[in-house]
């Protein structure tokens, strides 16, 4: 960098946690999960702890899915639809979890169209580690809003996104009633 370049920061501490290793923090007890779930995965542990819908972000269930904003969000309400089964594999689901994240992600898309004014709409999942998943044992779509004139939600090295709504805020707008 030259002397006199100025560098723009970000300071964003919610995001330690995302960069924090787990293995520092002091082990707690595995909590309770589906049959066949995974203590680890936040997916799994959002499915049975129903008390804790804010802080876990959920904002919508069914009978068998999940949907709850994204933690590290690229724009104002992107959020993701899981089975609530642990399943990693789209040839694992059933014809009731496979027609009801159908329905999910069309409901979703239109509430946030509704209700955030979204343009438009990046939605797809990330099936593996090496296909860029950060969760690869539990299968989720993502649905990102999109707006004319939005930057894109790749920003290039160097840039910088600002994402004006807080996840508090999008839950009260999104949740299910």
């Amino acid at each position: 960098m030259e002397k006199n370049e100025q560098r723009e920061i970000l300071w964003a501490p919610w995001r330690m946690a995302y960069i924090k290793n787990a293995d520092d923090a002091k082990p707690a007890p595995p909590p309770e999960v589906w049959p066949d779930g995974d203590a680890s995965c936040f997916i799994c542990q959002a499915v049975v702890d129903e008390s804790s819908e804010r802080e876990r972000l959920v904002i919508g269930r069914t009978k068998t899915t999940l949907a709850l904003l994204n933690r590290y969000p690229y724009n104002n309400g992107h959020l993701l639809i899981a089975p609530k089964r642990h399943v990693a594999r789209l040839d694992l689901l059933t014809a009731d979890e496979w027609s009801e994240i159908s329905a999910e992600l069309t409901f979703w898309v239109g509430e946030i169209e509704r209700k955030m004014n979204a343009e438009g709409f990046n939605v797809g999942l990330n099936l593996g580690r090496v296909a860029g998943a950060g969760l690869p044992g539990h299968l989720h779509w993502h649905i990102v809003p999109r707006w004319n004139g939005d930057s894109n939600f790749m920003p290039t090295i160097g840039g910088t996104k600002s994402i004006p709504q807080s996840l508090e805020a999008a839950w009260e707008l999104l949740k299910r009633d």
